[in-house]
C-alpha cells in the first residue's frame, strides 16, 4: 500500500492525478464488495472489521479523503465533486469530504470487473511468505496468487534440495511441459547440468530463444518476472540414433544380468540361471555387446556341441534357457536392439558443464520410441544404475551433480513387474546421496507408484479433472497428501487456469514448505520445438559425433560361435555325406551279389534245360520204328559246330545281361 506521508512526484501532474483518482475508485469498489462478501458469512464484529479495511484502503490510496467511508462516486460524479478531477484532468483547489453513508455500488461503477475472492488472510499470506524465503541459491517459480498474483510473494524451490527428488502433475494442456522447461532453464542458469527427457519432441526450443509478444509480457508483468528471451546450452541425444541427435547404446555386458532379469521379467530361478549365462561368456571369452550375442550363448548351450558346457554350469537347465530365449525375442522385437551396441555412452558426459559456466542441458529426443514403453525404461533404468555405480557417495551438496526430467513417467511404470519398480524405488531412495535428483512428470500423483511417490520431496500440482468416478476419487487421493492449508484444495485443484499450480517444496531445512496458489513464471527459451535445420546442424558439429556417430560392430559372442557353429555344422555335414557314400556304396555291392547269384542261377537253369531237351530227343530216336538213324534238322543244327556256337553265344549274353543287373 502507498504511504500517505510519501509525496509522489506526479501530484501536479493532472494525467497522472486523474490515473490516481480512477485506480483509488476501482481499489475502493473492490475493497468494498470484499468487505460485503465478508460480511455476509461472518459474525458482526468481522463485518464491522472488513468495513473498516475497506475504509482504510479508500484512505490510503486518496489521503485527503475524511476518515469515515464515502460515499464512492462513479466515473460521470467525479468531475462535479469538490476535489475530484474535471474532465480536462485539472484538480479543484478545494476538497471536501462527503457524509458518510452506506457504501453502494453505482450504475456506472458496473463495467469495473469485481475482485477475485481471496481465499488466504493476511496471515497466511505472511505465513507463505516467510516459507518461501530463501537465503541460498533458489529457482523462481512464481508468484502466489490470492485473488490476484502478488508479485511480492514469490514462491521458490532451493536448489540444494533437488536431490530430495520431486514430481509435476497435471491433467493434459495445464502447462506441465512449460513447467518442466521453466525449472531446466534455471537449473542450467545455475550451473547444473540436467538431463530430461524429451517424449514428446516439444522441449527441444530449449535452445532457442523465445519470442516477445504483447500477451507474454502482460501476463510476466503481473507476477513480477522481467522478462527476457534466451537459449541455454543444449546436447541433443537419441536412442541408437533414432531421430536427431547423438545416439546413445550400452552394451549387454555393462547392462548386467540383475537389471535385464527385472526388465525381462523373469523369476528368481530364471534370474540365476541368467547370471550363470553372463559367467559363462565371461570366462570364455564371448563379449556380450548386443541382444544377438546374448541370443548366441543360449543357442550355443542349448546345442548338441554345447550341452557339456551346459552341464557344466549347474543348475541351468535347457527349459530354462529357452525361457530365457523367448523372452530375450520378445524384448528385441519390442524395439529394444536399438538400444544395444557399440560405442557405448560414457554417462559422464551427463555432467557437463558450458564454457560459460551454465549447465549442459541433455536432451533426449524419444518421440520414435514412444510406443515402446519397454524400450523407454529400460535405458532409463540403466542410465540412473550406471550413474549410481560410478558417482561416489557426496552427501548434500549446495547444488546437484545432475537433475533427471522423466516426462511422461507413466511410461516407465507401465506393465511393470514389481522387481522392476522395487528398483527405481531402490535407486531413487539412494542415488540422493550421490548428488542426483529425480523430477517425475506426469499426469496424476497416481501414475507414479506410492514407493516412489514417498521419496519425492516436491510438488507442482497443476490442474487436475474429475470428469469420471475414477478421477473424482484421484482428487480426493491427491487433496488428502497435502499440509494444511487456507485452501479449499478440492475445488482449487479443478479450477486451477493454464499456468497455475499448487506448490509445496522442501525448504533449506528440509522441512515442507506451506501450500501456495503459483502463477508460474514463463521459460525464457522457445515453447515452440527448435527448428528441425538448426538441430542437424547442432548435432554435426557436436564434439560428440565423431565418436558416437556410427555404430561399432567388432567381434563379438556372435561372431565367436557362429564360426563354431559353422564347423560344427561342416563337420556334421562330412559325416553325414561320409555315410550316405558308404550306405550307397554298401547298396551297390549288395546289388552287384545279387545279379551274379541270378546269373549263376540261370546258366544253371540253362544247363539243365539244355541236359533236359538233349535227354528227351535221344530217348524219341531210340523209339522211333525207322531203323535209319536219321538226324532231324534241329539236332543238324545243334549238333553243328555252328548250331553250339549259336547256343554258347544266346546263353552268355543271357548271363552278361542278368549281371548288370
Amino acid at each position: 500500500m502507498t504511504d500517505p506521508e510519501i509525496v509522489d512526484p506526479a501530484a501536479h501532474d493532472p494525467a497522472a492525478q486523474l490515473a490516481a483518482a480512477q485506480k483509488a475508485l476501482a481499489d475502493a469498489q473492490a475493497a468494498v464488495a470484499a468487505a460485503e462478501a465478508a460480511a455476509a458469512s461472518a459474525t458482526s464484529a468481522a463485518a464491522s472489521e472488513a468495513k473498516g479495511a475497506a475504509a482504510l484502503s479508500f484512505n490510503v490510496a486518496a489521503p485527503t479523503a475524511d476518515a469515515s467511508l464515502p460515499k464512492t462516486p462513479s466515473v460521470a460524479e467525479t468531475s462535479a465533486t469538490p476535489g475530484a478531477f474535471s474532465n480536462d484532468g485539472r484538480a479543484d483547489a478545494a476538497v471536501a469530504p462527503s457524509a458518510p453513508v452506506d457504501v453502494e455500488p453505482t450504475a456506472q461503477s458496473s463495467s469495473v470487473p469485481p475482485a477475485a475472492p481471496k481465499p488466504l488472510t493476511d496471515e497466511q499470506v505472511d505465513t507463505i511468505r516467510a516459507g518461501y524465503a530463501i537465503d541460498g541459491a533458489a529457482l523462481e517459480l512464481g508468484a502466489l496468487v490470492n485473488g490476484e498474483a502478488m508479485p511480492d510473494v514469490p514462491v521458490r524451490i532451493p536448489v540444494g534440495m533437488f536431490n530430495r527428488h520431486g514430481l509435476v502433475a497435471g491433467a493434459t494442456g495445464t502447462g506441465k511441459t512449460r513447467t518442466l522447461q521453466l525449472m531446466v532453464e534455471q537449473l542450467s542458469a545455475a550451473g547444473v547440468p540436467v538431463f530430461a527427457a524429451d517424449v514428446k519432441g516439444d522441449l527441444s526450443g530449449i535452445a532457442t530463444p523465445g519470442t516477445r509478444s504483447e500477451k507474454l509480457l502482460a501476463r510476466t508483468a503481473t507476477i513480477g518476472q522481467d522478462w527476457t528471451p534466451a537459449s541455454f546450452p543444449t546436447e541433443f541425444y537419441t536412442l541408437g540414433g533414432l531421430g536427431t541427435g547423438i545416439p546413445m547404446r550400452a552394451t549387454v555386458s555393462s547392462f548386467g544380468p540383475l537389471l535385464l532379469s527385472k526388465v525381462l521379467g523373469l523369476n528368481a530361478t530364471q534370474e540365476s540361471s541368467l547370471g550363470l549365462v553372463f559367467h559363462y561368456a565371461d570366462r570364455a571369452g564371448l563379449p556380450l555387446v548386443d541382444l544377438s550375442d546374448l541370443r548366441a550363448v543360449l543357442q550355443w548351450l542349448t546345442s548338441d556341441e554345447g550341452k557339456p558346457e551346459l552341464k557344466a554350469l549347474g543348475g541351468l537347465s535347457g527349459a530354462t534357457a529357452g525361457v530365457i530365449l523367448r523372452e530375450l525375442i520378445s524384448f528385441a522385437d519390442q524395439g529394444a536392439d536399438v538400444f544395444f551396441g557399440e560405442p557405448e555412452i560414457d554417462t559422464a558426459l551427463l555432467l557437463r558443464t558450458a564454457l560459460d559456466g551454465r549447465g549442459m542441458v541433455s536432451l533426449l529426443e524419444l518421440s520414435e520410441v514412444y510406443d515402446k514403453p519397454a524400450l523407454f525404461s529400460t535405458f532409463l533404468m540403466w542410465l540412473l544404475a550406471d550413474l549410481f555405480n560410478d558417482l561416489p557417495e557426496v552427501g548434500d551438496l549446495d547444488k546437484p551433480k545432475l537433475v533427471f526430467f522423466f516426462d511422461e513417467a507413466h511410461l516407465l511404470f507401465k506393465d511393470a513387474s514389481r522387481d522392476f519398480v522395487d528398483s527405481i524405488v531402490s535407486t531413487v531412495r539412494l542415488i540422493r546421496s550421490k548428488g542426483v535428483g529425480v523430477v517425475f512428470v506426469t499426469q496424476t500423483p497416481k501414475d507414479v507408484p506410492s514407493d516412489v511417490l514417498a521419496q519425492l520431496g516436491s510438488r507442482i500440482q497443476h490442474q487436475l479433472r474429475a470428469h469420471t468416478p475414477d478421477d473424482a476419487k484421484a482428487l480426493r487421493a491427491t487433496v488428502s497428501t497435502y499440509p494444511t492449508s487456507g485452501y479449499d484444495l478440492k475445488e482449487v485443484l479443478t479450477t486451477l487456469a493454464t499456468g497455475e499450480a499448487i506448490v509445496t517444496v522442501m525448504n533449506e531445512k528440509g522441512a515442507p514448505s506451506p501450500v501456495a496458489w503459483t502463477r508460474l513464471r514463463a521459460p525464457q527459451a522457445s515453447m515452440s520445438p527448435s527448428d528441425a535445420a538448426m538441430m542437424t546442424a547442432a548435432v554435426a558439429a557436436s564434439p560428440l559425433a565423431a565418436q558416437y556417430a556410427e555404430p561399432l560392430d567388432r567381434e563379438s559372442a556372435y561372431e565367436i560361435l557362429s564360426v563354431k557353429m559353422n564347423a560344427a555344422a561342416d563337420a556334421q555335414r562330412a559325416t553325414e555325406e561320409a555315410a550316405a557314400q558308404a550306405k550307397a556304396d554298401a547298396a551297390a555291392a549288395k546289388a552287384q551279389r545279387e545279379a551274379d547269384a541270378a546269373a549263376s542261377k540261370a546258366e544253371r537253369e540253362a544247363a539243365a534245360a539244355k541236359r533236359e531237351y538233349e535227354k528227351a530227343t535221344v530217348k524219341r530216336t531210340t523209339t522211333t520204328r525207322s531203323t535209319a538213324k536219321q538226324k532231324t534238322v534241329v539236332d543238324d543244327v545243334l549238333g553243328s559246330r555252328t548250331g553250339q556256337t549259336v547256343v554258347r553265344e544266346v546263353l552268355r549274353g543271357i548271363f552278361s545281361t542278368l549281371k548288370r543287373k
